[in-house]
């Protein structure tokens, strides 16, 4: 909270916390700006992780993540319909059409990429969603040269997955998503365990792997569209938490899941401070620092041959 375009010494950040005084500059930057500003990046981290560890298992895919599944480019597309519509309207308003996208993403995908087949082709969702996401990015790009007026400038910042600005409104929307899908995940936690075993085997074991399939797909909606909705696209983040959480708790889904949103929301706080350090006193939106961390560890998993370590 201390880090940013101005840096706040370490004494009057503790002094905000605990003795605020409107009339400081500093205090009120902290209380109004950098406390959402953090909490907003622990919770979207928090959806992103927990999405990313949701897809995986769902997947039996190493490489699967809302991102590199075209879910996080599906709910931008819907963002940027519903900033058109709206003329740039509340995040209230043009969440709503994150969901759409970002449901209607997924769909077609796990359509292109034949997700029952994930187990002997895993690289063909990620080549289906890579697709998907280079068409969306194009028609996102129409859509915001089309009216420019009403998008581009709204779209601008929110586009590199950028903390700045971000207000109580961004905070109440990735909590609310992050409480919704957090509670879906833990009631198909037990199920998620047999189900990546395999369809086959799943039934063998008496599990209904059509609702497991069909809650844990709405959380990753919920998920990944409220997330992407409160901070814009933020891709690598759910890739890496689940590879982290499940070397260090294993793959049980009591503690994979949990795990995963902790590191996730670790990883985009942690993109957040290093974007506003890096090019100072200007910074640089988190989605891209999360971008040129994540890409590394996107390639040593291909190279290492771990495609199919669910």
């Amino acid at each position: 909270m201390a880090v940013g375009s101005r840096i706040v010494p370490l004494h009057e950040t503790w002094s905000a916390l605990w003795h605020y005084s409107p009339k400081n500059g500093d205090h009120v930057l902290i209380r109004q700006v950098r406390i959402p500003r953090t909490a907003i990046a622990v919770a979207a981290g928090s959806c992103l992780g927990l999405a990313g560890a949701l897809t995986q298992s769902l997947t039996r895919n190493a490489l699967a993540e809302p991102g590199t599944l075209g879910v996080n480019h599906g709910a931008a597309a819907g963002v940027v319909v519903g900033l058109s519509a709206s003329g740039g309207s509340s995040i209230l308003v043009y969440t709503w059409f994150a969901f759409a996208g970002a449901a209607a993403a997924g769909l077609v995908v796990h359509r292109l990429g034949r997700a029952n087949e994930a187990g002997e082709n895993p690289t063909r969702l990620v080549l289906a969603g890579a697709a998907l996401s280079i068409l969306l990015g194009s028609t996102t790009t129409i859509a915001i040269l089309s009216r420019p007026e009403t998008v581009h400038e709204s779209f601008r910042g929110w586009a590199t997955g950028s903390l700045q600005g971000r207000g109580w409104e961004s905070l109440w929307v990735a909590l609310a998503c992050l409480a919704v899908g957090a509670c879906i995940a833990a009631i198909v936690a037990r199920s998620l365990d047999v189900a990546v075993l395999g369809r086959d085997a799943a039934r063998g074991l008496g599990a209904n792997t059509r609702t497991t399939w069909a809650l844990a797909n709405l959380a990753v909606v919920v998920l990944a569209g409220g997330a992407t909705a409160a901070v814009g696209p933020v891709a690598f983040v759910g890739l890496a938490a689940p590879h982290i959480a499940r070397t260090v708790g294993g793959p049980g889904h009591a503690r994979l899941l949990p795990m995963s949103a902790l590191l996730g929301a670790m990883a985009l706080l942690t993109a957040d401070v290093l974007g506003r350090v890096a090019d100072y006193p200007d910074e640089i939106g988190a989605g891209v620092t999360a971008g040129l961390i994540g890409a590394p560890f996107f390639v040593a998993l291909v190279r290492k041959g771990r495609i199919a370590g669910i």
